[in-house]
């Protein structure tokens, strides 16, 4: 079985300098994709307080709807930040472009603390989600094409992982701040602006990248890679890969964010009047939810080799149906729903490791970073319309039980498309 052990700092100089670039460029990664997603999380940590805040109304339905706004805002400029920011990858670099995405997430996350309305509060995290969109196409490109063949995977779902320890930490940040109020949880998310200053000193573009540029500077294509890299992912050959990726991600994804922008609802809807308890219990779920994702993560390093990419996916996506059914109609109680928060990350955000590997080995390296980030952000923009559906439909119905249940449902879509995917375990990247 492959391992990250396999990748030392010995041997000849040239084999030690490969060596801290593969390693310099995961540790680059994980840290940049780690703070993005604590600050995509961190706004719905706190949904209610600040919502609630700048609408004047504590109504559970209008809160919800209005929170789902926002989350869906976001989410489309999540996904037209990640596909332009994907095309900059190829264009400009992988290291250069994870810089600017990562300022413009962590500066824009902080200003949200100053709103002073429920559309400035959207305005402001819609700027900060095309950043937090366009870092994942960019550090996980740089992964891959630093990594060899045989630790790639790994090292591509141990940065996926660190998705789960972002969750965790905007858990966190939120338990022990959120009490003093909402605007000081944003104020603490600016601190990732200050890791750039490590991607500027050492992260190095991949060499197989340099290369591929170089071969198309000398050919003269350069000029034209802008149209070339989103037509390419529609030519013969290409495009059955480009459809199956984008169900594949648009399905978990609408399923999972329609649930989990659900649960700050649910629990205030179990917790009843009791506001400081619905608080700690919020946190406390999606700490537990988190620690059970990085279970599922784990879990994944081992199945994407040993069962294939697309029966790990099948898997995790039905485990996802089946948690997210169970929890919206079953749980009754906030003691219940902790105690379910592992077993419901697992699916719901493990899950999301089954793409580090796969849409990366999709697309040759000259529309890698396009065609993963076409991808996994259309399939975002696609996402905005799960969190308005179920925060309309709580509002219709005064419970998340339906919206929840609902979401589940869309899981289906990608039970059936990731068949009609090649499997890529034990293959080379296409160049």
């Amino acid at each position: 079985m492959s391992t990250l052990g396999s990748i030392g700092v010995g041997g000849s100089p040239a084999r030690k300098t490969e060596s801290l670039a593969s390693w310099g460029a995961l540790v680059s990664a994980c840290a940049a994709w780690m703070f993005d997603a604590m600050d995509l999380q961190i706004f719905t940590l706190v949904l209610f307080p600040s919502v609630s805040e700048l609408v004047g109304s504590a109504n559970l339905g209008v809160v919800a709807y209005m929170g789902s706004l926002i989350v869906g805002w976001k989410l489309v400029a999540l996904g037209l930040g990640g596909i332009a920011f994907g095309i900059a990858a190829d264009r400009i670099g992988r290291a250069r472009t994870m810089i600017v995405t990562v300022l413009i997430y962590s500066i824009f996350t902080g200003l949200s603390g100053l709103a002073q309305s429920w559309w400035q509060l959207a305005l402001l995290q819609a700027i900060a989600g095309i950043g937090i969109g366009g870092e994942y196409a960019a550090g996980a490109a740089l992964v891959a094409e630093t990594w060899p063949e045989r630790t790639r995977a790994c090292a591509l779902v141990i940065m996926q992982m660190c998705f789960a320890f972002g969750f965790f930490l905007a858990a966190l940040i939120n338990l022990v701040v959120g009490p003093i109020g909402w605007r000081f949880v944003f104020a603490a998310c600016t601190a990732p602006a200050l890791i750039t200053l490590f991607f500027r000193l050492f992260v190095q573009e991949p060499k197989r990248w340099l290369a591929v540029r170089e071969q198309h500077r000398r050919a003269g294509s350069v000029a034209d890679s802008l149209f070339t890299g989103l037509l390419g992912l529609f030519a013969p050959g290409v495009r059955r890969r480009t459809i199956v990726g984008l169900l594949a991600a648009a399905s978990m994804m609408i399923a999972a964010f329609g649930g989990t922008t659900l649960i700050p609802v649910w629990v205030r809807a179990l917790a009843g009047a009791d506001t400081g308890l619905a608080v700690t219990v919020t946190s406390q779920f999606f700490m537990l939810m988190n620690v059970g994702g990085i279970l599922g993560y784990a879990t994944l390093i081992w199945s994407n080799d040993a069962i294939g990419r697309r029966w790990s996916y099948f898997l995790m996506a039905f485990g996802g149906a089946a948690a997210n059914l169970f929890m919206f109609t079953q749980i009754e109680t906030t003691g219940g729903l902790l105690l379910f928060a592992p077993i419901f990350g697992f699916f719901v955000v493990g899950g999301f490791g089954t793409f580090a590997v796969y849409l990366l080995e999709l697309f040759p390296t000259r529309i890698r970073a396009t065609g993963q980030g076409f991808c996994w952000n259309a399939a975002r923009i696609v996402t905005a319309a799960g969190p308005v559906a179920t925060g309309a439909i709580v509002g219709a119905f005064g419970s998340a039980t339906a919206a929840g249940a609902m979401a589940t449902t869309i899981y289906f879509i990608g039970l059936v498309a990731i068949w009609f995917g090649p499997e890529t375990r034990g293959l080379p990247l296409p160049d």
